[in-house]
């Protein structure tokens, strides 16, 4: 059963996208993140080449030839094949096919829409029987 994690009040949803990706690839996990719109999707390719500042998160749209080979893809369509390890949805619904991942990550800001979005999702996965885990982030 897919392991779900919530991530509240992040100051930055990307930026906190992107560090738990850089610690989800120190651990070598591949990894998803699911954006609603392409311009997010080039918001977060910016921030991956540079987020952490001393290293590069090697990533691509699951569609580039070179997805099968590339540890993190961003995408926009929920519809990614490649892999199964960790889903960070950055998108206000959830995704159709979470629960092939082994791991999916919520990341929710202190904004009242986003909170009131992920409460609902929140919701979902509780009456469907997965175990939820959430990290505070304002306590850190």
């Amino acid at each position: 059963m897919t392991q779900i994690d919530f991530y509240t009040h992040a100051p930055d949803r990307l930026t906190t996208a992107c560090r738990l990706t850089a610690k989800a690839r120190s651990q070598g996990l591949r990894v998803t993140l699911f954006v609603p719109d392409p311009t997010l999707a080039a918001e977060l390719d910016t921030l991956l080449w540079t987020t952490p500042a001393a290293s590069f998160l090697p990533h691509c749209a699951p569609t580039d030839p070179l997805a099968a080979q590339t540890p993190i893809h961003i995408d926009t369509t929920g519809e990614t094949q490649h892999h199964d390890d960790l889903l960070i949805n950055l998108h206000s619904s959830m995704p159709s096919t979470f629960s092939r991942y082994q791991r999916l990550v919520e990341i929710v800001s202190s904004d009242e829409a986003d909170r009131v979005q992920a409460r609902d999702r929140y919701k979902f996965y509780r009456d469907r029987g997965y175990a939820i885990k959430t990290h505070d982030l304002s306590a850190k």
